[in-house]
């Protein structure tokens, strides 16, 4: 059985349609499992998909763990908030970011204008349990990789719950993950007021 055949959303089609030229945009923090999830809603809503990161290392023709080692987080930090921005000017489409690209004011705007936010909150024993199975986060590069995922928790979280959607990420089939991420999507564009699609076809327009 489908994803799509498993949600209360009456019509998956006019889902898609209602979010119009905007970007569903995955935020949470390493392990939060933005790029499992962020894929198969993209499957669903039959958009495109497409990992920040991944974009990234395209561009710049290096690994993100080559980038911070060469040029350090704050010069990431900048082409991070360059590929975001390009991304969401060529909406629609579903996007996972790296666990600190929400940190920056100027990427949390351009996020508003031109896409709907989705934070995966996840616990640390989750978080832990999932990044422990990869070698390549920088961040966690270090002689407490707990302790650093607990300080990430402490500095982001305020700023993740910014986001216009807050899905639970846990331990349980990502099947279930993704249908609630839509039903969720589906019940923000119900309860969003109009005005907020004029002003994107205003901000579209400049």
């Amino acid at each position: 059985m489908t994803v799509t055949e498993n949600l209360s959303v009456p019509d998956i089609e006019n889902l898609a349609h209602r979010l119009g030229r905007r970007s569903l945009v995955f935020v949470g923090l390493m392990g939060a499992g933005k790029t499992v999830i962020g894929r198969r809603v993209a499957d669903a809503l039959k958009l495109p998909f497409i990992d920040s990161d991944h974009e990234i290392e395209t561009v710049s023709r290096m690994t993100v763990p080559d980038l911070f080692a060469a040029y350090g987080e704050s010069e990431f930090r900048s082409l991070e908030r360059r590929v975001i921005a390009r991304l969401l000017k060529s909406g629609p489409r579903v996007v996972s970011t790296g666990g600190g690209a929400f940190m920056s004011a100027q990427t949390r705007r351009a996020v508003a204008r031109r896409g709907i936010s989705v934070w995966l909150k996840a616990d640390l024993p989750t978080l832990m349990e999932r990044v422990g199975r990869r070698s390549n986060r920088p961040l966690l590069n270090n002689d407490d990789p707990e302790g650093v995922m607990r300080r990430l928790m402490d500095e982001r979280y305020p700023l993740y719950a910014e986001a216009d959607i807050v899905v639970h990420s846990r331990n349980e089939a990502k099947e279930v993950i993704v249908a609630e991420v839509i039903a969720a999507l589906d019940d923000h564009l119900q309860n969003q007021a109009p005005k907020g699609e004029d002003e994107h076809r205003k901000d579209t327009r400049s």
